[in-house]
């Protein structure tokens, strides 16, 4: 992986640090010399997140939904290594029922995936700005496509890629940058839960949707992110970053070709 100097020695908060996604973003972190601080409700996850991390690392036990719990985890990131450099909002929900789901949780599921960073990046507005700090807000291919039975992921990615555009013009006049990554379908958390830790399955099935014909690991996602929060990415801001082995730009026909079937025909 590539070596960002810049990042040594500052701070970098990672909320839903505990996923499996996050644990490899804050080993990543550490690894270039950066402190970690991992914000999740996951106790047993973020510990051992921590852990991995060594003296870097911090857990705080931290509720996004709660104003109150986001203040003590801010406090306790200060206490402990001065004031944070970086914001990385990785917590996301899957409670999603399709077209029943119920209004307590739509609610709910957005209050988790897309109100708790934001009030995240407004209570840590003056410090990254006096920090020349950076946000990497996790969106997804979910948010720009159509997928049968899903309403509430989708929604709430579509509604984070436009709260980063938004938020990278809002901060943009005080130095600092903000972006999101979109990644594809990648090695995690839900992934093991439904597949029932099966990543052959998983590789089977989402492979087909991804050019190199299987799904992402997490560490494949933590370069994208040191890069938007190094100084290699000075001036990015405002954008999301596909990082999803070509889903995106493969449309229905994928790995088809109906024109030479029209032509054979």
């Amino acid at each position: 992986m590539a070596r960002y100097e810049d990042l040594a020695g500052r701070t970098a908060l990672l909320a839903g640090g505990a996923t499996l996604i996050g644990a490899e973003l804050a080993l990543a972190f550490a690894r270039q010399g950066c402190n970690v601080v991992i914000a999740d409700i996951d106790v047993a996850g973020g510990t051992a997140a921590a852990a991995r991390c060594g003296d870097a690392g911090l857990f705080v036990e931290t509720d996004v939904t709660s104003d109150s719990a986001i203040d003590a985890c801010l406090a306790a990131a200060r206490a402990r290594f001065g004031g944070i450099d970086f914001l990385v909002n990785v917590t996301t929900s899957y409670l999603d029922d399709g077209l029943d789901t119920a209004r307590e949780t739509w609610l709910r599921a957005f209050d988790i995936g897309l109100v708790g960073g934001a009030m995240l990046a407004s209570k840590l507005r003056d410090e990254l700005a006096a920090r020349a700090g950076a946000i990497v807000n996790f969106s997804s291919v979910s948010a720009h496509r159509a997928q049968a039975g899903r309403f509430v992921y989708p929604a709430i990615k579509a509604a984070v890629a436009q709260l980063t555009r938004s938020q990278a013009l809002e901060f943009a006049p005080l130095g600092v940058r903000v972006n999101a990554v979109a990644p594809g379908w990648t090695w995690s958390n839900v992934m093991k839960a439904l597949s029932g830790d099966d990543r052959g399955k998983v590789d089977r099935v989402g492979g087909p949707f991804h050019m190199p014909g299987r799904i992402a690991d997490p560490g494949e996602i933590t370069g994208a992110v040191l890069f938007l929060c190094s100084d290699a990415a000075g001036f990015i801001t405002g954008t999301e970053l596909a990082v999803d082995g070509g889903y995106l730009a493969m449309g229905p026909e994928q790995a088809t070709s109906p024109i030479a079937a029209l032509v054979g025909g």
